[in-house]
């Protein structure tokens, strides 16, 4: 900031080399940012900074390291640090016509940058952008591009993918590490190429105080610019004030002295005409002849008069300022100052054992496999930790599959079992073990996660179920049309919930879990609510909200080690947070944080929430 008025927004986000808004903002080790390719640009036009291979500054002209000088030239600006809290006020000032609103529209993204309105046919996600048909056809001809899978624009929403960080040298692998000695991210390849000395590692999937420091870190930053920004706004309506008078003080002045320019003007003709007239009487005097001496007197009158009424007319008709005087108002200055209110910071603090959680998404899954024949409905999830390796289950209503997404070696993997019919709910059973209901053919199948899946035996059962829940190793909760029933492990009823106080307790209970006190929380669509029941079937509490807080469509629910309940709201794209007690703690992750149209939930030992979204499963950390 220079003088006393903060830069504005804008300036912060704009190249000192190009002055445009930065593109790939890198740091300097000054603290100065500038474009990477301005920064490459400009150490081609030094070639003593070639020579010492260092990156100078071409503001201060202080000298950065580079890590790995033996590498191109042109790849040097690759190895400066990105500036992440610049990009991210570049995200928040982008203007209205950048690519995310072209996106949600109805038209192509590539004719829209050319000057043209074509209305687009498919969406690509990887691109995250409308494509009309033309240009559908050199997206698929690009190489960079033939692999992107392009879809219906009613599911743009759906198939919006997590961005990933990519690796500046090997395109095709994700940054995983961060190397402390250097201060560097890199892919796998380039950890065993360049950073085998480097003892400090860090990997990007960081722990939740960490992801917690940085998030606060971020805020703080935009916080800071926010208080800037409405700083600057004030100091420049003071500034104005201050302008308009300085600019009434000139007026007055510049009056002031005409007024003075014109009585000194008056002076200087009446000191003349005195002057005309003496010389005119004094050569009558000296004249022998009397004609000469009576009109010098006739002058002289008619001289006398013409002056007075001089005189008469500037006094009359002239106001003149007398003196400038400024009166400072301080006590009502001081007093707006006193007043004056920029803002409030608020803090939220825990209280008690349940606190206000908040989300960071790190990851999502695309749920598409090659052997779908549909578009992706993935209806329920849970997560297994199988030898060591977190698995992904999920059932897929559509094709008719269950699914298992898991990593080894570092490479993404999957597996598939398909069913005679589309599968619901899916419950953990063991270490390596799912049950997973099949409500039109009234089964529930056993299958073992290793982490591919395989089939392990099928019991058929009086009524379809919709959704499970493990109470114990000899017993299961099934919801099903109306009622929730307890099972032994071949299927038979042992009891029903039907009702409580004569009155029907559940009309669709999709979603069910059982929490740390061996009670079944049960979310139902049809009487849109949360309930809590015990194994014998009576009533713990109800949450069935309404006005604003009610809830739409709820479906799938969770609880985290602590007992929290965690329920998502398809309709309105929330998920909200319970107590252990049922009372509704806040809104945790709404469709701001990209969920759309979320169907089923799960939480796995860490605390980490698995949320699915059409064809998508999104990963959150909780901070």
């Amino acid at each position: 900031m220079s003088g006393s008025v903060a830069e504005k927004p804008s300036d912060l986000l704009t190249c000192g080399m190009c002055n445009n808004v930065y593109a790939d903002p890198c740091t300097l080790r000054c603290d100065h940012t500038f474009c990477r390719k301005c920064v490459t640009g400009y150490i081609q036009t030094r070639p003593d900074a070639v020579q010492s291979k260092t990156i100078p500054c071409s503001f201060c002209r202080q000298d950065t390291k580079v890590p790995h000088p033996s590498r191109p030239v042109e790849e040097w600006a690759g190895q400066i640090k990105p500036s992440i809290i610049i990009q991210r006020l570049i995200d928040i000032h982008e203007p209205e016509h950048t690519r995310s609103d072209i996106a949600d529209s109805q038209h192509c993204y590539v004719c829209w940058e050319l000057g043209e309105t074509t209305r687009a046919a498919l969406w690509c996600p990887d691109c995250e952008v409308p494509l009309c048909d033309r240009c559908v056809r050199t997206h698929r001809a690009s190489p960079d591009s033939r692999e992107h899978k392009l879809s219906d624009l009613s599911w743009r929403h759906r198939m919006k993918r997590n961005r990933k960080l990519t690796c500046t040298d090997h395109t095709d692998e994700q940054v995983k590490f961060l190397f402390m000695d250097c201060s560097r991210l890199s892919c796998q390849s380039c950890s065993v190429l360049y950073h085998r000395k480097c003892e400090s590692v860090v990997t990007l999937k960081k722990s939740k105080h960490e992801l917690k420091v940085t998030s606060l870190s971020e805020t703080h930053q935009l916080i800071h610019a926010n208080i800037q920004a409405i700083t600057e706004t004030i100091v420049k309506n003071i500034k104005l004030k201050e302008q308009q008078l300085l600019d009434e003080l000139d007026t007055i002045t510049r009056t002031i002295t005409d007024d003075i320019q014109a009585v000194l003007k008056h002076e200087e003709i009446e000191m003349q005409m005195y002057r005309q007239h003496c010389e005119f009487i004094d050569q009558a005097l000296v004249s022998d002849c009397e004609m000469d001496l009576y009109d010098a007197y006739q002058a002289w009158e008619s001289g006398a008069v013409e002056l007075g009424d001089v005189r008469d007319t500037n006094t009359a008709d002239t106001r003149r300022i007398d003196a400038i005087r400024f009166t400072p108002d301080t006590d009502n200055v001081q007093h707006i100052l006193d007043d004056l209110q920029l803002g409030k910071i608020g803090v939220t603090y825990q209280t008690g054992t349940c606190r206000k959680s908040y989300p960071v998404m790190v990851d999502t899954t695309d749920g598409w496999m090659e052997e779908d024949v549909e578009e992706p409905d993935l209806h329920d999830v849970t997560v297994l930790l199988v030898n060591g390796i977190q698995t992904c289950v999920v059932t897929d209503a559509k094709n008719k599959f269950v699914k298992s997404f898991y990593t080894t070696n570092n490479q993404p993997c999957h597996s598939r079992l398909p069913l005679d019919d589309s599968p619901s709910g899916v419950t953990q059973l063991k270490e390596n073990q799912v049950m997973v209901a099949v409500p039109d053919s009234s089964q529930i199948v056993t299958v073992e996660v290793i982490p591919d899946l395989v089939l392990l035996s099928t019991i058929t059962t009086s009524k379809g179920y919709y959704s499970l829940a493990v109470l114990s190793p000899s017993s299961l909760a099934a919801g099903g049309s109306a009622c929730v029933d307890i099972l032994d492990m071949t299927g038979d009823v042992l009891r029903s919930v039907t009702t409580h106080n004569s009155e029907t307790l559940f009309t669709y209970p999709a979603y069910m879990c059982v929490n740390n006190k061996g009670n079944i929380l049960v979310s139902d669509w049809g009487k849109t609510s949360v309930t809590c029941v015990t194994s014998e079937g009576d009533v713990v509490w109800r949450y069935a909200p309404t006005g604003g807080k009610a809830l739409s469509i709820p479906a799938g629910i969770s609880t985290t080690k602590k007992g929290d309940i965690m329920v998502v709201d398809k309709d309105a794209e929330t998920m909200i947070q319970l107590k252990e007690t049922g009372e509704y703690v806040s809104d945790v992750i709404t469709s701001q944080d990209g969920i759309n149209q979320p169907l089923s939930l799960c939480i796995d030992k860490h605390d980490s929430v698995l949320v699915t979204c059409g064809r998508e499963i999104k990963t959150f950390i909780l901070t």
